[in-house]
């Protein structure tokens, strides 16, 4: 009787504290960045793994202090040549002699699903930098609002807790 109230108590506090994922919403004022490769070998996406970190850690510096699309917008525009010329250093640099091409107005995304959201395929705001050909996998996330950054950060350390606490309990009864 003993064993079943502890394991009655144990998936009491799991069903309690297991926290579901945090929906994921992208406001309709938002800015988003896409990353498309030249093609799906791995260095192709390693390029592309390069340039959307280079760029997106470039951007959510631009603006951190930004509160408004508008002045989203305009801080993008203001610095449209300068996140080219680093596109540009990052493949020279890697000695990649594709092209590439960046536009910044409303461009196509395809569908994702993120989180258990799926965010459907349309035309949105956003910075797309296409590498060579650009028939490979692409990479894309919001800028602004900056939910690249707080994606970034996650560090999942909950899980890790969740574990060891509940490996404790069940080391400690059995």
């Amino acid at each position: 009787m003993k064993k079943i109230l502890c394991l009655l108590c144990v998936f009491i506090f799991l069903t309690l504290s297991i926290k579901t994922n945090d929906e994921v919403i992208i406001p309709d004022e938002s800015i988003r960045i896409r990353v498309i490769a030249n093609s799906n070998n791995s260095y192709d996406q390693m390029i592309k793994k390069l340039v959307s970190n280079h760029i997106e850690e470039k951007i959510a510096n631009l603006l951190i202090d930004v509160e408004n699309i508008d002045d989203a917008r305009s801080v993008i525009k203001d610095n449209l040549l300068d996140i080219e010329s680093s596109v540009a250093n990052i493949l020279e640099k890697n000695n990649y002699n594709y092209s590439y091409k960046v536009n910044f107005g409303y461009n196509l995304f395809p569908s994702k699903t993120y989180k258990g959201v799926t965010y459907n395929e349309g035309y949105y705001e956003s910075i797309v930098v296409t590498i060579g050909e650009g028939k490979g996998e692409n990479w894309w996330c919001v800028l602004f609002p900056p939910l690249c950054l707080m994606e970034s950060n996650d560090n999942n350390m909950e899980e890790i807790e969740y574990k060891s606490f509940i490996k404790e309990i069940i080391d400690k009864y059995f």
